[in-house]
């Protein structure tokens, strides 16, 4: 089968396209044929080894798992015979991290693994994307930032794959939502139902009188100082790029008891939490209520070029590579 590897860490050039032999399911996995897969921030992160402390999970000098990729939809073409869970030609989605890849033709996965059958409503290019922003935003604004009906929530990066999603959980919840990006993503953050748009290069949300229940910050690129005082009595600072600044805030937070900051690594989760995650955004995309947006695809053949992409800083909703 065609899987992209790294053996080293670096720059997009040292994802390579080659050609590996097709996996075969132990007992409790299930072999998935690949339609769709995702490209993501955090891929390209794990591409250059960034932050360091990542290395401890990812292999100290080179990757450990030399095929990358996390985020996966496609078809059950065979499995293990303890398998109880799938049954062969059914459509899936789901992640495998810190494990086998999913840039690649198959994938094997254990069956008790974050996967679960793909919403008949969502294409196959949807579903790759949803344990990337979905169930990362559902974990900030719904498990830690435990957003509700009539709070004003800040969400900074509104346009890229977190952020779109956060915009559309956040008002699922009933929040006003005060969205952050650049000025050629306005209509589409508005689309997604934001209730006010900040253009980053004219104004900052954060200087002035205004204070917010909720600021989620889902690039990571916010000052931490006016962030604070931004921020209601009792107000939540969310993150899911971890800085130093971040980690001296967080530390501090647990000592004030007041503002908060809080960070949290949902790839790094226990699989039954994330699972849980996944399982409790299916709802509302079967519903309709959330909208995945699409605005690249490439070939695995592309996927330097994906990767390159994402390194702009302005990647807009998801993109995906296909075999």
């Amino acid at each position: 089968m065609q899987a992209v590897i790294q053996t080293r860490y670096g720059a997009p050039q040292v994802l390579q396209l080659t050609s590996q032999p097709k996996p075969v399911p132990a007992d409790n996995e299930i072999l998935v044929r690949i339609v769709a897969s995702s490209v993501t921030a955090a891929d390209s992160m794990m591409r250059r080894g960034t932050p360091r402390y990542g290395r401890l999970f990812l292999g100290l000098f080179k990757p450990r798992h030399p095929v990358s990729g996390t985020g996966f939809s496609g078809v059950i073409e065979a499995s293990g015979s303890a398998v109880s869970r799938f049954r062969i030609g059914e459509a899936v989605m789901g992640e495998s991290v810190l494990g086998a890849g999913t840039h690649c033709e198959y994938v094997c996965v254990p069956q008790d693994e974050v996967i679960c059958r793909k919403p008949d409503n969502l294409s196959h290019a949807e579903a790759a994307t949803v344990c990337d922003g979905v169930v990362t935003s559902s974990n900030f604004l719904y498990r830690l930032g435990n957003v509700e009906s009539g709070q004003r929530v800040l969400i900074n990066g509104a346009a890229g794959s977190l952020g779109s999603a956060a915009v559309q959980l956040a008002k699922c919840a009933g929040a006003t939502v005060v969205a952050v990006c650049g000025r050629e993503n306005h209509d589409f953050v508005r689309s997604l139902g934001a209730d006010e748009v900040i253009d980053y290069n004219v104004s900052d949300p954060l200087q002035g009188d205004e204070r917010f229940d909720l600021i989620y910050d889902a690039v990571g690129k916010l000052d931490m100082r006016p962030a604070m005082d931004a921020l209601r009595e009792k107000g939540r600072f969310l993150s899911p790029v971890l800085s130093l600044p971040l980690l001296i805030r967080v530390l501090l937070s647990r000592l004030s008891g007041s503002r908060q900051v809080l960070f949290s690594a949902t790839g790094l989760l226990p699989t039954a939490e994330r699972l849980s995650l996944l399982q409790g955004v299916l709802p509302l995309l079967e519903q309709g209520r959330l909208c995945i947006s699409i605005t690249r695809e490439y070939a695995l053949s592309e996927i330097a070029q994906a990767h390159e992409y994402i390194d702009t800083g302005h990647k807009r909703g998801n993109i995906v590579v296909k075999p």
